[in-house]
């Protein structure tokens, strides 16, 4: 195939066992991890986990990423759609709430068709939030609940970081069609997420003003309760980091952040406990599940 899959449009051609692309990635799935993961927001893990597939390679590709064995080194193993469609059954038997799809945009058509007959839990689309539309509107009545990133508002922050000064414009059009989608939120009667849209920020140390205008763009672009909002704080260095990129958000930008969150009007969604480990959110990825 000639991919134009995501917003980088690169054009490249991807065979079931190649690719040359931004992603780095064939046709064919390339997974570093299936299993149950329980570090997603509480409305998605729940109290048996979210059935989460890692997919390895990324169109975004963000020196801060702490999946970067996968996402920069693309660790994995390519697996059949046929094989993608028993792992989501896999986990399903182990008691997954969901099958959470992790950075799985460059693999939009091979998971199309392994949704092809409905799965009996909902589908989550994990993203980096830079989307295209066109590729999200293929997904159509397969996905059940997008949990998107929304990184920056800010252009030059975006283009330092993830080469992406288009950011905010792609995302916001993106969220907006996941929206579209899903409606608002449903939840079942044990607080589970079974339909909507989950918006994602994780703050940057000395970037408070980029988290402002974020939420800014969510308190006006949905009414309330529409969608929910998760602040993170969970920012780890990588190595190579430089500038304010070398240290973790401080308390203070968090709280910060957390008064503005309330005077914005956003009331739906999820914190995070500063202190928590981070080491929790980044599992070991060793192909289990796969």
């Amino acid at each position: 195939m000639i991919c134009n899959l995501c917003p980088r449009r690169c054009g490249a051609a991807r065979t079931e066992e190649e690719g040359f692309g931004r992603c780095g990635m064939p046709w064919l799935p390339v997974v570093a991890r299936a299993a149950l993961h329980f570090w997603e927001e509480p409305c998605i893990s729940g109290r048996r986990g979210s059935g989460t597939v890692f997919f390895s390679g990324c169109p975004l590709g963000c020196v801060f990423c702490q999946n970067g064995r996968i996402s920069r080194e693309n660790f994995g193993k390519t697996v059949t759609v046929e094989r993608l469609r028993e792992i989501f059954l896999e986990l399903i038997g182990q008691g997954a709430h969901n099958i959470n799809l992790v950075t799985p945009t460059h693999f939009a058509p091979a998971i199309r068709r392994a949704l092809a007959e409905p799965l009996p839990v909902p589908v989550v689309w994990n993203s980096g939030g830079y989307e295209r539309v066109e590729t999200l509107r293929t997904l159509e009545g397969r996905v059940q609940i997008y949990l998107p990133d929304l990184k920056y508002a800010d252009s030059a922050l975006a283009a330092a970081c993830s080469g992406a000064p288009d950011y905010f414009d792609v995302a916001r059009a993106a969220i907006r069609e996941m929206v579209r989608q899903t409606g608002p939120c449903v939840f079942d009667g044990e607080g589970l997420l079974r339909r909507g849209v989950v918006i994602r920020h994780l703050m940057l140390p000395g970037a408070l003003e980029n988290t402002r205008r974020v939420m800014d763009w969510v308190a006006g672009a949905f009414p309330p309760g529409t969608v929910l909002f998760s602040l993170m704080s969970q920012y780890t260095p990588q190595p190579g980091a430089e500038g304010m990129l070398r240290r973790r958000v401080t308390g203070g930008e968090y709280r910060a952040a957390l008064r503005y969150m309330e005077n914005v009007g956003i009331t739906a969604g999820y914190r995070q406990d500063s202190s928590s480990a981070r080491e929790e959110y980044t599992p070991p990825f060793d192909l289990t599940g796969v």
